[in-house]
């Protein structure tokens, strides 16, 4: 009974207790996984999946954050835990914890939200209609089309480029060097993108009829689904771009 409780013997030999390398808990409407990153990854795979092997059908599109405890350089490690999980479990959204915001940046949110945004400036430039071919749009804003981009035609941005709608012409957002720029398309079919000058693939077919997300990773442009990846599911702030 002794060992059972306290994981130690009686006779007064010290007593240790095994930090487990995957930890489950729930957070909200999550399934929080802490990691412990030192761990073989065929490891965390086995603890994992003993861990949601037991939610069952709880796991299905559920919504699941990896936590490594701050460690650097496990980008690839949380990659290939949100593939496993997907594949194997068939879970929803799998992202990493927010980031802790700083005092200033917290109180000037903060001011934000008690004002309602009203004093908020806008940093986009806003078309509505069809952008032809041989039209092209130049601005050093973020550039928002409420419409279809036909083939022929060209957009640059310094910013992100957001349509809502068909983009089947030429891309290029955060020219010429921001690469913390994105594209977002309704139907996504580009003849060319560039991303602060890098250049990408034009469409996806796996990613047909599907709102895609164009973002600069590893020196390379990539296309995700947006829904599915939800690339601003981490901010857990209403944040002006």
């Amino acid at each position: 009974m002794w060992n059972k409780l306290f994981g130690g013997k009686k006779n007064g030999t010290p007593m240790t207790t095994e930090i487990p390398p995957v930890k489950l808990k729930g957070v909200g409407d999550s399934f929080w996984v802490t990691v412990d990153p030192s761990t073989p990854e065929d490891v965390i795979h086995e603890k994992i999946s003993e861990l949601f092997e037991r939610l069952q059908h709880l796991a299905i599109n559920a919504k699941v954050i990896i936590d490594v405890g701050g460690a650097e350089g496990c980008d690839e490690l949380v990659n290939n835990l949100r593939d496993f999980l997907k594949k194997r479990f068939d879970v929803g959204i799998v992202t990493t914890p927010p980031e802790k915001r700083s005092q200033s940046v917290e109180n000037s949110r903060q001011v934000d939200l008690g004002k309602g945004w009203i004093t908020h400036r806008t940093d986009a430039l806003i078309l509505t209609g069809r952008i032809r071919s041989g039209q092209k749009i130049e601005t050093r804003r973020h550039l928002i089309i409420v419409g279809n981009v036909n083939p022929g035609a060209e957009l640059t941005s310094s910013g992100n480029i957001i349509v809502l709608g068909s983009l089947q012409g030429q891309v290029n957002a955060g020219y010429p060097d921001n690469e913390d720029a994105f594209i977002i398309a309704i139907d996504f079919k580009p003849t060319l993108v560039h991303i602060a000058g890098i250049p990408g693939d034009g469409a996806d077919p796996s990613l047909a009829g599907k709102i895609v997300y164009a973002s600069i990773h590893k020196n390379k442009v990539i296309l995700q689904d947006y829904m599915q990846d939800q690339p601003f599911g981490k901010i857990p702030w209403p944040t002006a771009l």
